[in-house]
Parts: C-alpha cells; structure tokens; sequence
C-alpha cells in the first residue's frame, strides 16, 4: 500500500475518533441537561399566612421559624351588643394570641389562647403534597391539620363540667391550588368531634366543607375570603348561621397586616365553624341582619434559626 494512502487512513481515523468523542460529550450534556430539566420546581407562596382570615391554609412555618400571630375582633357592629352606644362594636373586643413554629419545613406545631370562652387551642399540620410548576404533576398542595381545643370560662349553668366535657377536637383536609400569581383556592373538607353538645339530639361528630381564596391586586395588597358550609340536621337546638368572612391584606416586610369583617366572634375551628357546646350560644351571626363583626389579624415571623433550604415554607 502506497504510503500516501497510509497517511490518510491514519488521518481518517483520527478524525472520526475525535468526532465520536465529540457527539458523545455532547449526548452527555444534553442528558445532563434533560436530567436537571426533570428535577420537580415546587410553587411556593400559595397564601402569604398561615390563615386566610380564621381558616387555616395550607401553608405552615419553615424549620426554625416562628410565626406570632394576633387575631383581634371587636363586638358585632349592629344588634344588642353594637350600635352607637357601643361605638358600633368597639367598646367590646376579642383577641387569640398564637404561636406557630415549624418543627421540619413540612411539620407545623402551634398554641393559641382566645378570650372568647377562655379557650386554649393547638394543632399539628402536615404538609403531604406540594404543587409543582411547570409539567403540572402535581397541581395542588395538600396538607392535614389536626386541632384541640378547651374552653375554661366559669358559668353557672355548666360549674358541673370537667375538662373532657369542654374540650372539641377538629381535622382538616387542606387542598389549594396557585393559579398563577395572583390567584389562589382552597377547599377544607372538615371533621369536629365534641365531648359534650348541648341535647341529645345534637351531633357529637360535625362535618363541614369549607372554602377559601385570595387574590393579589397589588405587588402588596390582596383580598382574602372564606366560607365554611354546615349541612343541615347536625345542630337542632340552636339556629347556626354558616361562616363567612373577608379581609384585606397587606404585606409589609416582615409581617402580614389584614383588616377583617366575619360574622365570626370566635377564631378558633371547633367554635366558628360549629358551635355545639353545651350551656353556649352560638358565636357565628347573620350577615343580612347586620351581626358582623370588624377586627385585623397581624402576623410577623421570626428566624429562630437559619433555614437551610431558599425557601423554607415549600
């Protein structure tokens, strides 16, 4: 063989090694690069608070993070506790001091004390699932919130009733959706357990759907709404009026400011949701009749210790 020809087999051969190694390195990027596309991107920011007004959203506090929480209603505005000569209910007021903290980025604990009733209140919250962006394989995030509450305030009526006879249990299934920036839902399938109702034939097991959204109409303001839905027949010795309540919310750095109006006085879930304990009225009042009641909550976060991920609430 001609040494020529020698020559450019040797060169032939070295040019498509060298292409080879090229296409592979390429392939290996671009696997790479399918492989980083692949990796889920969680939504974060669903709701800016743990509450959308009384109702807990799916939300909860990052490792390390503590969120205080005050909750703050002032007397219904019309009726026999309001008007003019209760300055339209702000002569009288109720208040739930909270404290939430995050036990891992997806554990939640938090305490509460209202003085309506005296009661002291707290839940653990999970969160199962979250949304993820983009390919939508998962579009929602669900977490399972489960409360205890017990109402400590003397009456005479009920002097006779132990700490088992005033206490409730609640469980809830949050499921919400961020439709984009601007736009979150939630839906809150919800179980109350009483110890004691107030007559045999009221039920010890409630079970209510409840609803809640917020909508972002400025980088910092928002409106928030909820409705909780008590199906009739559970609660026969008092007439119960379904709650529902909207605030106006406004980030302000380090805390959420939101002004709220409910036909709630209660912000706890086993009162407001259904009141069924024995010897007192019912705490939830009728929109048309003017029963409202107007009051803010303030939430403000504190890094007890540095989170390790970016964003500690997802």
């Amino acid at each position: 063989m001609p040494i020529k020809k020698i020559i450019c087999l040797i060169v032939l051969s070295i040019s498509l090694q060298h292409l080879y190694a090229q296409d592979t390195t390429l392939l290996g990027k671009l696997n790479d690069s399918m492989a980083i596309d692949t990796k889920p991107s969680y939504v974060t920011g669903t709701f800016k608070a743990i509450y959308i007004v009384n109702m807990q959203t799916v939300e909860g506090e990052g490792k390390g993070m503590l969120n205080f929480e005050i909750q703050h209603r002032f007397g219904e505005i019309n009726g026999p506790t309001g008007g003019s000569y209760n300055l339209y209910g702000l002569d009288n007021a109720t208040l739930r001091l909270g404290f939430d903290y995050g036990i891992t980025n997806r554990l939640t604990v938090g305490i509460g004390r209202s003085s309506y009733l005296k009661t002291f209140d707290g839940y653990l919250k999970y969160k199962i699932l979250r949304q993820t962006d983009g390919n939508n394989n998962m579009p929602v995030t669900i977490s399972a919130v489960g409360f205890a509450s017990i109402y400590t305030q003397k009456n005479p009526d009920d002097s006779f009733l132990n700490i088992g006879n005033r206490t409730a249990y609640a469980a809830q299934l949050l499921i919400a959706r961020k439709f984009n920036r601007n736009i979150s839902v939630q839906l809150a399938p919800t179980y109350i357990h009483y110890n004691l109702v107030a007559t045999p034939q009221d039920k010890n097991d409630i079970f209510a759907i409840g609803a809640g959204a917020r909508v972002k109409f400025t980088k910092r303001m928002s409106i928030e709404a909820e409705y909780n839905y008590l199906p009739d027949g559970q609660i026969v010795s008092q007439k119960t009026h379904n709650s529902f309540s909207f605030g106006w919310g406004i980030e302000t750095g380090g805390h959420v400011f939101q002004l709220v109006f409910s036909n709630s006085q209660s912000m706890n879930q086993t009162q407001y949701v259904a009141q069924s304990i024995h010897g007192v009225e019912q705490s939830t009042n009728d929109w048309g009749a003017g029963n409202i009641y107007f009051g803010f909550n303030i939430s403000r976060n504190f890094n007890i210790s540095k989170p390790k991920e970016k964003y500690p609430n997802q």
